[in-house]
């Protein structure tokens, strides 16, 4: 077994930002390595020995980059990100006022002192402690002794090189007319390699993510747990880590709802974005004497409850035998409104409406407390996951072509224009949502794991045609992310193969809570 990178097998949250990390190593070798602050100030502290963040594996060759590794014959300090970013790496640059540098996994939160960014995923950064002589200007001297170094690899293997960097699309442009699929239990001839090849490569990330994860507690609680919505994305892989999963051993499935004022005014009163604000004020004024009169009843049959209970019927009908926990992890506004300085603090710097509304349904779900029924129509009784692997479904979508602007930009542009927004969607992979989630999630103590964003998988969507992989032409449910829709109606994932595209945010209630408009929006203007 190889694979081009290595994973934790499982974290334990420590204080003041520390996590140990066991991790095992395709070769059978283990190393307990430590998710860390790094705190250096120029003639007062070092930190201790090299730390490894992560490994490039190919037929049995291990590629090592240090997240923060001292070399102490030059006193030179190395650090550096995966190529997508997967795990977060802040960089708080020495300042007049905060004269240190620090590197981080996790955030300082909002705290003034600070400056943290986002660390590129671009280069392998190595920083000359020896020739660093703080000046007036102690920024400006940083800077100067700080270099950006290829990632490339200066070595003839071709592999290794591929999984330095993430992959470029296949511009090729299709030819002529091509065959539309008409339904999804039909794979045209021209896809059927391909489909298997996903197949294939799809269940191998899984594989690789899924084995090997220490127990934490008693045999028959479960180690893994799926981040599961009932959309494709969720399903495909919870599909395929039951086959590498013990059968008496359970999976959990977190599933989590919002109560959400807007979307429940929506409902009762249908939507009032016409009426008049003195209509509006009054109706607002009835509905806040109702609460205080009498008790208030949440539905949280938001539509992700009702995709995943509809898709854990399907599961249990193709994988009997298995125990699906079937977590309902209920959010209500009062408890979501009370996280939500905790929430903006993990996910710091990023600050958008967007960013928070992602944030606080990763923070629920990740948290694991909710409650489980052995069926719908019994009571639930509490339950919380102790499962330290979350699997993550996110990336299908900018790498098969699963969101409706690639439907649009086909529209204005053509295939080219389609080619381009893929390529661009590889490239903003790193900086929008990776390190974020990685900070929110890690807070509880546990690993997020991308078995689309594998980079052997990556590399090879990124090898197909664009129309083997999507067909704008046909109807949502078909035509966005054909080629893996294609590749679930053929393992047996009948219902979920034909499910739209929903956005988490959305399909679990955890956006526009106060009535923001814009995701983009900053929060600080979203509050003004």
């Amino acid at each position: 077994m190889y694979e081009e990178e290595m994973y934790f097998a499982g974290t334990e949250r420590f204080s003041k930002g520390w996590r140990l990390a066991c991790i095992y190593h395709a070769n059978g070798q283990i190393d307990l390595t430590i998710r860390f602050t790094l705190r250096y100030q120029k003639n007062k502290t070092m930190v201790s020995s090299s730390l490894m963040f992560f490994a490039l594996l190919s037929k049995q060759q291990i590629y090592v980059i240090f997240l923060a590794g001292l070399r102490e014959s030059s006193e030179r300090l190395y650090f550096g990100r995966d190529p997508l970013g997967r795990r977060s790496l802040l960089l708080h640059a020495p300042t007049q006022d905060m004269p240190y540098l620090l590197l981080s996994s996790v955030s300082g939160g909002a705290n003034p002192a600070y400056d943290f960014l986002e660390l590129p995923t671009e280069y392998i950064y190595s920083f000359d402690l020896k020739s660093w002589e703080p000046s007036l200007d102690i920024h400006a001297s940083f800077h100067q002794n700080l270099v950006a170094n290829s990632r490339v690899p200066a070595l003839s293997d071709v592999v290794l090189k591929s999984f330095a960097v993430p992959a470029k699309i296949n511009i090729t442009l299709p030819s002529g007319d091509i065959p539309q699929v008409k339904n999804l239990a039909n794979i045209p001839q021209h896809l059927k390699h391909a489909v298997d090849d996903l197949i294939y490569q799809l269940d191998r990330s899984v594989m690789l993510q899924v084995s090997n994860i220490p127990y934490h507690s008693e045999r028959n609680k479960a180690r893994v747990a799926v981040l599961f919505s009932g959309g494709i994305d969720s399903t495909i892989l919870t599909f395929l880590a039951n086959k590498y999963i013990p059968l008496e051993e359970p999976i959990d499935l977190l599933n989590v709802a919002f109560e959400n004022p807007r979307k429940i005014r929506v409902q009762q009163q249908g939507n009032i974005g016409g009426v008049s604000k003195r209509h509006k004020k009054r109706t607002h004024s009835k509905e806040r004497n109702m609460e205080h009169n009498e008790k208030r009843v949440i539905s949280y049959l938001v539509p992700d409850r009702v995709t995943g209970m509809q898709e854990v019927e399907e599961l249990r009908r193709l994988c009997p035998g298995r125990t699906w926990n079937f977590v309902e992890i209920n959010v209500p506004f009062e408890e979501c409104q009370a996280a939500r300085p905790l929430v903006e603090s993990l996910m710091h710097p990023s600050r958008t409406v967007m960013d928070l509304s992602l944030a606080l349904a990763l923070f629920f779900a990740s948290r694991g407390v909710g409650q489980i029924r052995k069926n719908f129509e019994s009571d639930p009784v509490p339950y919380t996951s102790e499962a330290k692997v979350l699997i993550n479904g996110l990336g299908s979508d900018e790498l098969l072509g699963g969101y409706g602007r690639h439907r649009s930009v086909y529209s204005s542009g053509g295939w080219e224009a389609v080619i381009n927004e893929l390529q661009e969607e590889i490239d903003r992979i790193p900086t929008r949502n990776l390190g974020r989630d990685d900070r929110v999630i890690s807070c509880h103590g546990k690993e997020t794991r991308h078995p689309f964003l594998s980079l052997s998988l990556v590399s090879f969507l990124a090898s197909l045609p664009v129309h083997f992989k999507m067909d704008p032409r046909l109807e949502p449910g078909i035509g966005d992310k054909m080629l893996l829709r294609l590749a679930a109606r053929k393992i047996g994932l009948t219902e979920a193969s034909s499910r739209k595209k929903r956005a988490m945010q959305f399909g679990s209630h955890s956006a526009r809570m106060d009535g923001e408009r814009r995701g983009d929006m900053g929060l600080d203007e979203a509050i003004s």
